[in-house]
């Protein structure tokens, strides 16, 4: 378990115990549960999908294409209308005198009404058929980028996650190497007034400690920087993460598959890649909508109406009409319009395929990638355990050389920033190598079983 905030020196209070105990009681029990429980990978994992900005739109982004199936259909239902009107009409009428031939005017005012429903069913609508089927396709592709935004928020989350973990490991390296550059400034500076040092030991101590320094703070800042990143991912501040027990990492190999196996898999799982394929088949149907513009329609045609009142020739008639029919519409001509659509579609369809072409492509050589990772990186990790034994061993026996004088104080220092460098370079490989283990496990469109494992080495 691992405190990513920087360490603090808070001095003793004059407070008894018997009061220190009671604030202590007091403290726990206004404190919630899990706010003292480290924060795990899992965890994180988990507020992440609920809280990273990027997957939420590309949720929503499903949701809204969710949409388009059922509109589809519904061109392909019965569409029904119900239309109502109501008028106020003053009506002049000029005729002429049947016995005297003059003209005179008569003024009538009366109501009208109107009310008609109509039905009308799609019999064949060549287009709007296959607009079912490209709507099916174009929601697949938004399922697959929401899956695809998923994985990549793994593959975010857990380099945060790790970032975090390493930034801390390092300042842990440089706090140690701190205390152990001073006590051998300290020795230095003893020596130097005993008798028996030099100078240059002072001076070569303080570079090296001066630089230690400098180290820690540039740490220090990449320790708050990486749990800032990590924050922006959960939607709240990690106090605590549970650190990467080196005893329980798995770093064999042997159940990984091979490379081909995998670059096959991934073409067939990747969703990015299923995505892409079904933005290809949405295309291809667009291109037959577009050819579709040649074809007849053909509708089934019902109406109901009801009119009072509603002609000035016979003002005060009242009509109830019921019709059924079809009704017929045959494109002959329309400026080319159709022609352009359909070289159009074709257009898009050859840029569809090419971007999936060089998707596939792209793929193969990530997967290739993650695969040299995960396999040179579990080699990588072996080795530099063998290096850090080394260097510690090394270390112990130039210190007892520069005990009996025949090494120096530079020497003792140069040993212990060995060990530190291969113990930094042991820990960002263990780190590395889990990722690599995630990035290709997203590749193949399935990260979460990786990250219930990788889960499991932590403490």
């Amino acid at each position: 378990m691992r405190d990513l905030r920087p360490a603090t020196h808070t001095p003793p209070h004059p407070v008894s115990s018997i009061w220190l105990g009671a604030f202590l009681a007091l403290a726990c029990a206004c404190v919630p549960f899990e706010a003292a429980q480290a924060l795990d990978l899992r965890q994180a994992f988990d507020a992440a999908i609920t809280a990273d900005a990027r997957l939420n739109a590309a949720r929503a982004t499903a949701d809204a294409a969710a949409e388009r199936l059922p509109q589809a259909r519904s061109q392909l239902l019965p569409n029904i209308a119900l239309s109502a009107s109501r008028a106020e009409n003053l009506l002049d009428t000029t005729r002429p005198n049947p016995l005297t031939g003059d003209k005179f005017t008569t003024t009538e005012r009366y109501p009208s009404t109107n009310a008609v429903l109509n039905l009308r069913q799609t019999l064949f609508r060549r287009q709007q058929t296959l607009g079912v089927d490209q709507a099916e396709y174009l929601v697949d592709d938004a399922r697959q980028t929401l899956n695809l935004e998923m994985q990549n928020t793994a593959v975010r989350v857990s380099g945060a996650y790790f970032d975090a973990l390493l930034a801390t490991d390092q300042l842990e390296l440089i706090e140690a190497q701190k205390i152990s550059t001073t006590t051998g400034l300290d020795a230095a500076r003893k020596a130097l007034v005993a008798g028996h040092g030099t100078r240059t030991d002072v001076d070569q101590a303080q570079t090296r400690l001066d630089m230690v320094l400098a180290q820690e703070i540039e740490a220090r800042q990449h320790v708050d920087f990486t749990r800032r990143q990590l924050q922006n991912l959960i939607g709240r501040a990690p106090d605590t993460l549970s650190g990467l027990d080196p005893a329980r990492l798995q770093t064999t190999t042997n159940s990984v598959a091979s490379l081909n196996d995998l670059i096959a898999e991934a073409t067939a799982s990747n969703p990015e890649i299923r995505s892409l394929k079904s933005r290809v088949e949405a295309t291809r149907l667009e291109v037959a909508k577009a050819s579709a513009g040649h074809y007849p329609t053909l509708d089934l045609v019902a109406q109901i109406s009801n009119s009072q009142s509603d002609s000035v020739t016979n003002p005060f008639a009242a009509y109830y009409n019921r019709s059924i029919g079809v009704q017929l519409s045959l494109p002959i001509y329309s400026g080319g319009y159709v022609t352009s659509t359909e070289r159009q579609a074709a257009a898009q369809l050859q840029n569809a395929q090419a971007v999936l072409d060089g998707a596939v492509l792209d793929l193969s050589l990530r997967v290739e990638r993650e695969y040299r990772n995960v396999t040179e990186g579990a080699a990588k990790i072996q080795a530099l355990g063998q290096a850090s034994r080394s260097a510690a061993v090394a270390l112990d026996s130039t210190r007892k050389s520069y005990a009996a004088g025949v090494r120096t104080l530079l020497d003792v220092l140069n040993a212990d920033q060995e060990l530190k460098t291969n113990e930094r370079n042991l820990i960002q490989a263990r780190y590395n190598y889990i990722a690599a283990r995630i990035r290709l496990a997203a590749l193949l469109g399935n990260a979460n079983p990786v990250i219930e494992e990788a889960n499991g080495w932590l403490r």
